[in-house]
């Protein structure tokens, strides 16, 4: 299932990169099934999918009578676009996220997103203990992923998950190697669940802020 997965996605790219390019231009029809599946190579299950998706997306629109029509020129998935941006202007975009997330976590935090927040923290505190690297920025994207689901809004919980695309490339490219930064900015995580738990929203923020200008 998984591999029909990544097949349909791959073919939904394929056919974006095709309209892109006019190969199947817009308010024209696209071609049949047949021909795409020989077109592409794959099966009538894989061409529905990439269909489906694109549709949802509002690329394609199907249409009674007609068949299925291109709708708008795609746009590269929002996880492609951060990774193509400058990081300062990431950095700048995630800050507005976080403070306004901490904002919200501070009011509508639950006792299971605590536990979840908690959770989090302890897996980062172990991986510094344990020096494990990858552990460490698994730990910390899930901690301020967290946090994210604590704000109670799922857009902006939604929102900030892509940009762990980036804070992952961080880590990995940009970030100094080893755990030390992670180890040095812990108590700021552990204060900034103090915070969040006491329901201290400038604390959350002002603790935020800190952790940003840091990059951790």
């Amino acid at each position: 299932m998984k591999q029909e997965s990544k097949l349909f996605e791959q073919i939904s790219t394929k056919i974006r990169n095709d309209i892109k390019e006019g190969k199947f231009k817009v308010g024209e029809k696209i071609p049949s099934e047949p021909a795409l599946m020989e077109l592409y190579r794959v099966g009538r299950s894989t061409i529905r999918e990439a269909i489906k998706s694109l549709t949802l997306s509002g690329i394609l629109t199907v249409q009674q009578g007609f068949g299925t029509k291109v709708n708008a020129l795609p746009t590269e998935p929002i996880e492609q676009r951060l990774r193509n941006s400058d990081f300062d202007e990431i950095n700048q975009v995630r800050a507005l996220l976080e403070q306004e997330i901490v904002r919200l976590a501070t009011q509508n935090r639950t006792e299971s997103d605590l536990e979840s927040i908690n959770d989090a923290l302890e897996n980062r505190k172990r991986a510094i203990e344990q020096e494990l690297r990858t552990e460490c920025t698994n730990a910390d994207i899930e901690f301020h992923l967290a946090i994210a689901h604590a704000s109670g809004n799922r857009v902006l919980a939604d929102l900030y998950e892509s940009f762990t695309v980036i804070i992952r490339d961080f880590f990995a490219k940009r970030a100094p190697s080893g755990i030390t930064h992670f180890a040095m900015s812990h108590h700021l995580h552990q204060a900034l669940f103090d915070a969040i738990r006491e329901g201290n929203t400038e604390s959350a923020k002002a603790i935020t802020t800190t952790i940003l200008n840091n990059n951790h």
